[in-house]
């Protein structure tokens, strides 16, 4: 009786329908790595990894139909379990552990597995295309609702499901077992790594360790992108997905041309995204020779190496700057995005969007740390306006950087919607959708700036408010047409820059000019720490929860029985 009253109390979660104009089509896919080139050797200890993993996001048709897939990945049990053990529960007591099943087993994505993709309607006839790092205890399926919203917009987002232990959980499917009848255990489990957050050169090596296998993984994705667009056969090990769904994909994406490809990271993430342009934007430059064991060296001549150019779209969500600041690695730390270089037609920031939740935003070291990352000199001690004045004269846009009030760090993900008596009782933000929202309206615009052609804004997207009515999103309308711009096709607003509060609300542009060192010194607690850089590595245990969620199992049990009062 009780779990009959508890399940009437919990509607089973689920995510509002994408806002772009395009349905979204999905597929799973799981390529044997026999089948691919990695642009680099493959690191020490990746032999258990035989596949890589990703799903894929896409426009799809406009008569599509069929199923919708499940949020949780299959094995659903086991995820569930891994879900648990991330948020430091451990195991529930057993009114909690029953009812959860089914709070999660029947949460779907707004998806349609394997539907057709729709024909490009962009002038070179190829869809714009993305990959999407993930954070810590993430997955595949974990940042569905960016992914799915950029894909309603006209983005195919590709989402790779890392096997350094990152993962909440993560099944290999062996390649030799497939072709065998009756035979168990054909998945290696790849369970979730608990890293230390103490700056010690263990817990850095660990770090690193994960950095060469995620690297590794995006070298592969890359090549497999590129094979899939030549319509090169290849196997997936998915049989959920049909072999057509890859083949309609032939000369469908925008991943042949230098520069094309947009790449995306929250967290953990953000910090692989980083590495993994710097490390293969700067391949073979004598401006590495110090770094005695570079994490990623993938060959110079290679497609991923022309790949990378400082026109790729570089979009990092509350990226988290503690594994970039290994001392192995400093090297690497100290050079700028490729966004930066000071070639033609490189962008600057304008190629450059960087969003904090508040959880990071009002972690003042850190910030910091982040300005000089996205600075065009990080190994400067303080980001100064004449970084921006190139030595061709060129004066560099300064980069799209700003952060959502009320928000936590996994507001990010799909954690906030799914989750939202944890994110409010537990990290005290509100409205995970909005950041959601306004994370897309961002993405879209430097998109745009970019010159990448996507779909328009909805104009509901424009109007603060979680359940925007059709009155007032075309009050707004109205309004942004006698100012001579509605935003849908050029939302400006979002980027406006202002000390304090802009026109957006809940969005506050972060000017990095003047952050550094000795910036961060005197606004810090201890201001006796003289780098930023320490002064995180000190932090970063006390800032762990935020990072790795962690939850009593009485707060969790309270909010699982009523979630209606934990939100409210």
């Amino acid at each position: 009786m009780a779990a009959s009253y508890l399940s009437k109390l919990n509607p089973i979660p689920g995510f509002d329908e994408y806002t772009g104009p395009y349905k979204v089509g999905t597929i799973d896919v799981e390529i044997p790595i026999t089948e691919l080139e990695s642009p680099a050797s493959a690191p020490v200890n990746t032999e258990h990894i035989e596949t890589v993993q990703f799903r894929v996001f896409y426009p799809a048709q406009p008569e599509s139909t069929g199923k919708r897939i499940t949020w949780l990945p299959a094995p659903q049990r086991d995820h569930l379990t891994a879900y648990i053990k991330f948020l430091g529960i451990g195991s529930l007591v057993a009114q909690a552990v029953s009812f959860l099943p089914r709070y999660l087993h029947y949460a779907t994505i707004p998806v349609i597995k394997n539907a057709p993709v729709h024909e490009p309607e962009t002038p070179n006839k190829r869809w714009p295309t993305a990959i999407f790092s993930h954070g810590l205890g993430g997955s595949r399926n974990a940042y569905s609702h960016i992914a799915g919203s950029l894909a309603s917009h006209g983005v195919v987002v590709i989402c790779p499901e890392h096997r350094d232990g990152s993962a909440v959980a993560s099944f290999v499917r062996i390649p030799s077992e497939q072709n065998r009848y009756f035979v168990r255990n054909t998945r290696r489990h790849i369970p979730y790594i608990k890293v230390g957050h103490e700056a010690t050169d263990e817990v850095y090596a660990q770090r690193c360790s994960q950095l060469r296998t995620r690297m590794w993984e995006l070298g592969l994705v890359h090549d497999a992108l590129l094979k899939i667009d030549k319509g090169t056969k290849l196997s997936n090990l998915n049989k959920s997905t049909p072999s057509e769904s890859m083949t309609q994909f032939t000369n469908g994406m925008h991943v042949q041309e230098p520069g094309s490809i947009i790449f995306v990271g929250h967290s953990f993430g953000a910090a692989t995204t980083v590495q993994f342009l710097k490390s293969v934007y700067y391949a073979g430059s004598p401006k590495l020779d110090s770094m005695e064991d570079p994490l990623y060296k993938p060959e110079v001549k290679s497609s991923l190496c022309q790949q990378i150019t400082p026109k790729n779209p570089t979009i990092l969500l509350d990226l988290w700057c503690f594994p970039l600041l290994a001392k192995t690695s400093k090297p690497l730390f100290d050079l700028p995005l490729p966004v930066y270089d000071d070639v033609p037609g490189a962008p600057g920031g304008n190629g450059l969007l960087a969003v904090e939740s508040q959880d990071f935003y009002k972690w003042t070291d850190h910030l910091h740390v982040t300005a000089k990352v996205l600075s065009p000199d990080p190994s400067a001690t303080i980001v100064e306006p004449t970084a921006y004045e190139r030595p061709s004269g060129v004066k560099m846009a300064e980069p799209n950087f700003f952060y959502v009030h009320n928000s936590a760090h996994l507001n990010q993900s799909d954690f906030g919607v799914l989750f939202p008596w944890l994110t409010k009782k537990v990290f005290g933000s509100d409205s995970p959708e909005r950041a959601l929202r306004l994370n897309l309206r961002a993405i879209l615009q430097v998109l745009r700036v970019n010159k990448v052609p996507i779909a328009r804004t909805w104009v509901g997207d424009l109007v603060e408010g979680t359940n925007v009515g059709k009155a007032e999103a075309m009050d707004a309308v109205e309004a942004g047409n006698k100012a001579g711009d509605d935003g849908i096709h050029d939302d400006k607003a979002i980027f406006t820059r202002a000390e304090k509060s802009g026109p957006v609300e809940s969005w506050s542009w972060i000017d990095i000019m003047g952050m550094g060192d000795s910036a961060a010194a005197s606004d810090s607690a201890d201001s006796s720490q003289k780098q930023n850089s320490d002064a995180v590595e000190a932090q970063e245990p006390g800032m762990a929860d935020r990072i790795e969620p962690q939850v009593s199992e009485n707060d969790a049990v309270q909010a699982l029985a009523n979630p209606v009062a934990a939100a409210s």
